[in-house]
């Protein structure tokens, strides 16, 4: 069937595209929200992403940096103050990205220019998706040759390559995603011509296959290679990570809206920890051990249920944490949320990254698997003891985690942009201190089921942050663990292992304690304060979506703010003192 417009009608609808788009485009001052401009910006990144899919190449660069000076632009020319308070939360948060994502183009083109010597072969790959984007005609007798020569200058690669070696595992990698994106694209061609266009077909028969070959064969070839200065995180625990140095360290912080050094935060962790310990030594005395809290630590490992058990007491652990909150009022629990959450059991190499629980929409249960050997079975039962695991199921259950990701999907989920760790671990780590103080924790051993991840929580501060000023190696990070708190060493090793290769960023062990700190001095300012209750403050922090815990403040207390916002906010004065 053929489809056809009379010239009338199709100049009215093409009427009605551009006065939609201009009317979007020019929206006036105050009439525009911050939800439409996130959701137009975020559009505009997914979208061009799709074209210019080579992020190592002149044509994404040049592109996407026009792309974010054009945003930059639009920012500027609306009126902040004709904005609402929410909208203008947002406002300052999009440009707090959009200045992120122009740093990181430039830090990326940066890096990729000491690499660019290991693939000399891109332009002649990036050209014929070029001309597949939009359908173009190919000479196919030329593209044959222009791919025998990729596997030519492949092998004259390695050669550059072996002569001189990558500098660090950072850019290591920056080499092999950009040969695993050449070798997408060039089969995003294939697929495209291939038995479509004769000539195509014809010439490429060998030539593709060979070429992609080739091209797999060297990302793989280039993981391996050995880099020119290997790294301080190198040690005899095997684990690899890559620590980032003061100055990014500094400049995550600012992103976010963290107003102290690394420093200052190991400070800060320095006197959590003594508050734990002094408490630890309480409970130590009331269990019998006097102020040999390890000796009471141990003790409570020893209260672990026998393999098949465990699921059953997280039921009976979020059925008893539920109960306390609603009788306390707390915070409100959708019906739903209280039915949509379930539980998967952690296989035995998810355990080797966390060797407790994990959460979310499900939690993840970490206990002893019968393929692992006796000394790893204990442990890890150990670690589930029911102290440890009383103090864990609501942190990723109701309140914690499972409330919160249920409560983001509903309540303006644009501002999943700005999902920071500082949130997401902050509001479940805030809910072990809000339980702690009514009493949650009734027995001795109760209390050092609590305080044990308190204290996990300050050390994980302390070695994720000289991991990264490049003053500790991983195994420094693991014994750090093993003495200071008592975890057991393969949960240890399990730790370091996910902070350093699990795919967290930088700042993210950190942010359990900052984060539950954050929300923690702001719900004394404000419900102590009398300004709100504990549950409409409690309510009102899920129902505005995931953002940097001092936007929250800003909302909740009715900030006056610029377009040029920064962090000012010194929430945790008390512990640098």
């Amino acid at each position: 069937m053929k489809l056809t417009l009379s010239l009338p009608r199709l100049a009215l609808i093409v009427l009605m595209l551009f006065s939609f788009s201009d009317s979007f485009a020019q929206k006036g001052d105050g009439d525009v929200s911050g939800e439409e401009l996130i959701t137009a910006y975020y559009a505009d990144v997914q979208d061009l992403g799709l074209v210019y899919v080579f992020k190592n190449s002149d044509e994404h660069y040049n592109r996407f940096k026009k792309l974010y000076n054009d945003w930059l632009s639009r920012l500027k020319s609306i009126s902040f103050n004709r904005l609402n308070k929410e909208d203008q939360v947002d406002y300052i948060l999009l440009k707090r990205n959009i200045l992120s994502d122009q740093q990181v183009l430039e830090q990326n083109r940066k890096d990729f220019l000491k690499v660019q010597y290991s693939v000399p072969f891109s332009p002649r790959i990036i050209s014929l998706q070029q001309t597949r984007r939009r359908g173009g005609n190919i000479n196919a007798q030329e593209a044959a040759k222009s791919l025998s020569e990729v596997i030519k200058e492949i092998q004259a690669a390695k050669l550059d390559v072996i002569k001189n070696p990558i500098e660090t595992e950072e850019l290591r990698a920056v080499a092999v995603r950009s040969v695993e994106e050449l070798q997408k694209g060039l089969q995003n061609v294939n697929s495209f011509y291939n038995n479509y266009d004769p000539d195509f077909t014809w010439w490429m028969k060998k030539t593709y296959p060979e070429t992609d070959a080739a091209l797999g064969d060297y990302a793989k070839w280039l993981a391996k290679q050995s880099v020119q200065f290997p790294g301080k995180a190198m040690d005899n625990s095997g684990i690899i990570g890559n620590p980032i140095g003061k100055d990014e360290l500094e400049r995550q912080l600012r992103f976010e809206f963290i107003p102290y050094s690394p420093e200052q935060l190991i400070q800060i962790a320095a006197k959590q920890y003594d508050w734990c310990l002094n408490e630890m030594k309480k409970a130590s005395r009331a269990m019998g051990y006097g102020d040999d809290w390890e000796k009471a630590l141990e003790k409570v490992k020893q209260n672990f249920l026998p393999p098949g058990k465990q699921p059953q007491l997280v039921n009976e652990l979020q059925e008893f944490a539920m109960h306390m909150i609603d009788s306390l009022g707390l915070v409100t629990i959708p019906d739903n949320a209280r039915e949509a959450w379930r539980m998967v059991m952690l296989s035995p190499e998810q355990m080797r990254f966390a060797s407790y629980f994990l959460g979310g929409p499900m939690i993840m249960v970490a206990y002893a698997n019968e393929e692992q050997d006796y000394d790893t079975k204990m442990m890890i039962m150990r670690s589930g003891n029911y102290s440890f695991a009383r103090a864990e199921v609501f942190h990723e259950l109701i309140p914690g985690h499972n409330l919160q990701f249920y409560m983001n999907k509903r309540y303006r989920p644009y501002r999943r942009q700005f999902s920071t760790p500082f949130n997401v671990e902050g509001w479940a780590f805030y809910w072990e201190m809000i339980l702690w103080d009514n009493g949650y924790n009734r027995t001795p051993e109760e209390k050092i089921g609590a305080l044990f991840w308190r204290m996990t929580r300050c050390a994980r501060i302390v070695f994720s942050l000289n991991y990264h000023l490049k003053n500790w190696t991983p195994q420094q990070c693991i014994d750090y663990l093993v003495e200071k708190v008592g975890l057991e060493r393969f949960v240890a090793e399990s730790e370091v292992r996910r902070s350093f290769t699990g795919g967290y960023g930088p700042l993210y062990q950190l942010a359990y304690m900052i984060g539950a700190l954050q929300m923690y001095e702001l719900h004394k300012e404000v419900v102590g304060g009398k300004k709100m209750t504990d549950r409409q403050f409690n309510d009102a922090f899920l129902h505005n979506g995931t953002m940097p815990i001092e936007m929250f403040r800003a909302l909740v207390t009715d900030q006056k703010l610029s377009p040029d916002f920064t962090t000012r906010w010194r929430f945790a004065e008390e512990s640098l003192r």
